[in-house]
């Protein structure tokens, strides 16, 4: 949808035609005279793809796209309307990392089709991961060398490296990035679980899973110019980014103990810089040992893995209150006919790296239709029908062939305050 068909243009009539005759114009003058909260009300049902166009129409439409305040109340607007999200697919099979993403916007004319990212510093980190996205903003991490980290927006182009933090000959990470509502300060958290290299280095190859027995967590704060250490976490976590941002808080699942073996929701709270444990109810799917996190209409939730590729819902509804914690919906078992086909086509292939350690399904997000949006085997997008149950296979030109997907709120937001 082009923007300039929302807007009314300035007509006079000649008496003697009687036709109807533009007067000359600036397109930018149009909207500049429009109140601020019409202005955001059109451009918040734009799609993307729609509103990267916007910027190029003039300079007045330009400036007025890039302004600061206007991108805050933008971002605010799509917060509170229940829109489709923008989905941010990562892929690095075969060799080489690209992103792609998919407008699932009802106004937007292309939603079938999925779109090429340009990463503008992958010439300096060709293979990354997806730490995470927050309020427009993508954070990568160098998947390689494990040094480099960068903050993004893949529709404006802006970008910043961040500063290099402490490493370890012999170590593994867990990320995370979010935003705090109070403070509005965007953090980025690594932990480094690490191991001295003196103390067991010949039985590294022997063992069956390495231990990482030391832990320190770092924390950079986007505006600031070095990182903190707030020492030594209280477990051992899956070692997968943060899978939920919710209130202000950062989510991860803990991994097994020898004499314990369900998992723990572990917190970590952007503005007093506290792990908490988040409660689970005392019986159902949540004290089996997989299960994985996500967002659905602004709550905690997790998908239960069961038998055959089912999976159950959980929502804690009451953010930190235990009891609030309700099983939405069982999901089947669902084998998209897509998949079977690239099954049987792709099997002598080796798994992908990314790959959700061998579970089936994984749910997205809730869409605006009520249906929960679930990915297959990092292969397939499916949306599922709760009140008819029916799966329905989402087909999209141009999808990679591997892929994890990131729920992601496209916007121009972009941090001000760097150093």
């Amino acid at each position: 949808m082009c923007v300039l068909n929302l807007l009314p243009a300035a007509m006079d009539v000649d008496d003697d035609q009687r036709l109807p005759k533009r007067r000359k114009t600036k397109p930018g003058m149009q909207l500049q005279t429009l109140p601020n909260e019409i202005i955001v009300d059109i451009l918040s049902r734009l799609p993307i793809t729609s509103l990267v166009q916007f910027k190029f129409v003039c300079k007045g439409w330009r400036a007025l796209a890039l302004d600061p305040l206007l991108a805050a109340d933008m971002q605010r607007s799509c917060t509170t309307l229940a829109a489709n999200p923008c989905l941010i697919l990562h892929c690095d099979f075969p060799i080489r990392n690209h992103l792609y993403f998919v407008d699932l916007s009802p106004h937007n004319q292309d939603r079938d089709k999925v779109r090429r990212l340009h990463v503008p510093f992958q010439t300096s980190m060709p293979e990354f991961d997806v730490v995470g996205s927050c309020d427009g903003l993508l954070c990568l991490s160098d998947s390689l060398y494990n040094d480099a980290l960068y903050v993004y927006n893949p529709f404006t182009m802006d970008y910043i490296e961040l500063p290099k933090s402490r490493q370890y000959p012999d170590q593994e990470l867990v990320f995370g990035f979010g935003s705090h509502p109070k403070t509005k300060e965007y953090k980025l958290v690594k932990i480094v679980y690490y191991r001295n290299t003196s103390s067991s280095s010949s039985s590294y190859t022997r063992a069956r899973r390495v231990v990482y027995p030391q832990s320190d967590v770092q924390v950079f704060t986007l505006g600031t110019s070095a990182w903190r250490s707030l020492g030594k976490i209280p477990c051992q976590l899956v070692r997968r980014p943060s899978e939920a941002l919710v209130s202000g808080r950062l989510h991860w699942v803990s991994r097994p103990r020898r004499y314990y073996p369900a998992r723990r929701i572990m917190s970590f709270d952007l503005g007093d810089e506290e792990f908490r444990e988040v409660p689970k109810p005392d019986s159902g799917g949540l004290n089996r040992c997989n299960f994985h996190l996500c967002v659905l209409r602004g709550c905690l939730a997790a998908g239960v893995y069961g038998n055959y590729g089912k999976v159950e819902i959980w929502v804690m509804k009451d953010y930190n209150v235990k009891e609030s914690w309700t099983k939405e919906l069982s999901i089947g078992a669902y084998m998209p006919k897509s998949l079977k086909r690239k099954l049987d086509r792709d099997r002598p292939l080796k798994i992908w790296k990314n790959a959700s350690n061998g579970k089936v399904v994984r749910v997205l997000c809730v869409l605006d239709n009520g249906e929960i949006l679930l990915e297959y085997k990092n292969r397939v997008l499916v949306s599922y029908d709760p009140n008819k149950g029916k799966f329905t296979d989402l087909v999209f030109q141009g999808i990679p062939q591997w892929f994890q997907t990131v729920v992601h709120a496209a916007s121009f937001n972009w941090i001000n305050t760097l150093p």
